[in-house]
């Protein structure tokens, strides 16, 4: 059963453009490892403080996999979370059709 990680940052006032910095830095190496189906970072239009990560793997191993990685230690837990004000995380699984 494949697996969603939906996240919400909230940059320190002046610090949005390093993590847009970091998010951008994230999306090649991410999307390159192993299990991941999707890596996409969105920016409210309304609010440039706030930031919305779309993940999907194909197990929660993968996407567990993903947080011990040296980009994501590096430019997620190193640099862009330090400059957060508030994040979630939600992790789900598909609701497939019946029958």
């Amino acid at each position: 059963m494949t697996y969603a990680v939906i996240v919400r940052w909230v940059a320190r006032p002046g610090e949005e453009a390093d993590v847009e910095r970091c998010l951008r830095a994230l999306i090649e190496p991410s999307r390159d490892e192993p299990g991941n189906l999707a890596y996409q970072p969105h920016r409210d239009p309304e609010d440039p403080r706030v930031f919305h990560i779309y993940e999907h793997y194909v197990d929660e191993r993968s996407a567990l996999a993903h947080l011990e990685t040296p980009h994501v230690r590096a430019l997620g837990f190193g640099d862009a979370i330090p400059r957060l004000e508030d994040r979630q995380r939600v992790a789900c699984v598909p609701i497939e059709p019946s029958g």
